[in-house]
């Protein structure tokens, strides 16, 4: 895992203008996206306990919408120059840098966000970044879990943009929550007409 997460580190580090410039604003043109990370706001609002962690922030920009939410957020990411880039960017917020596999949060603490941070995960070390996760959570956590989706059976291997990524069988992966001990209870499945021919898939939890 380690060799892995260091050339993604460096791959993430070396484009940090080129992605907060296509990526800060995004979210206005994807209203799925957006009303999911929404509808994980109010949910983490109504437990009563606001503290959430954007897990793999990149420069920000959704660790900013979730304050705007009215949850007390703050971002993580493994890339030095992703997370300098989001503390200039969003001064009034905390972003730390960390690796998904040792995230410097205490124990049954808050809610989890990980929009498309674990997609350039090899299959094989996913379920020790989902039991990192699952460490974090609160009681009755919540947690948002975003990547892209496939129709086959197994995942598959893409050329992403920035360093190979996979994409998951939306029902695969739902397994994988609950073998962590979640409780998989919604999803939502689109159709991004990109190139890729993937579908985008967002899978939500709860820690019961």
């Amino acid at each position: 895992m380690m060799e892995h997460q260091d050339d993604t580190r460096a791959a993430y580090d070396g484009v940090v203008k080129l992605y907060a410039s296509m990526f800060a604003n995004q979210l206005e043109t994807q209203p799925f996206s957006r009303n999911m990370i929404g509808t994980f706001a109010e949910l983490v609002r109504g437990t009563g306990n606001l503290r959430a962690v954007d897990v793999g922030c990149g420069p920000g920009h959704l660790t900013a919408m979730l304050h705007d939410l009215g949850l007390d957020a703050f971002g993580l990411d493994f890339s030095p120059g992703m997370v300098d880039h989001a503390r200039r960017a969003h001064p009034a917020l905390r972003f730390d840098e960390a690796r998904m596999e040792a995230l410097p949060v205490e124990d049954g603490a808050l809610g989890v966000l990980a929009h498309y941070s674990m997609i350039h995960t090899p299959p094989g070390d996913l379920p020790a970044l989902l039991a990192e996760q699952v460490r974090v959570l609160a009681p009755g956590g919540l947690l948002l879990v975003s990547f892209f989706a496939t129709d086959g059976s197994e995942p598959v291997r893409f050329d992403h943009k920035v360093t190979p990524a996979y994409s998951w069988p939306a029902d695969r992966f739902a397994e994988l929550l609950a073998g962590a001990g979640l409780l998989p209870f919604a999803r939502l499945l689109h159709d991004p007409a990109s190139e890729r021919g993937f579908l985008d898939a967002h899978l939500l939890a709860r820690l019961p």
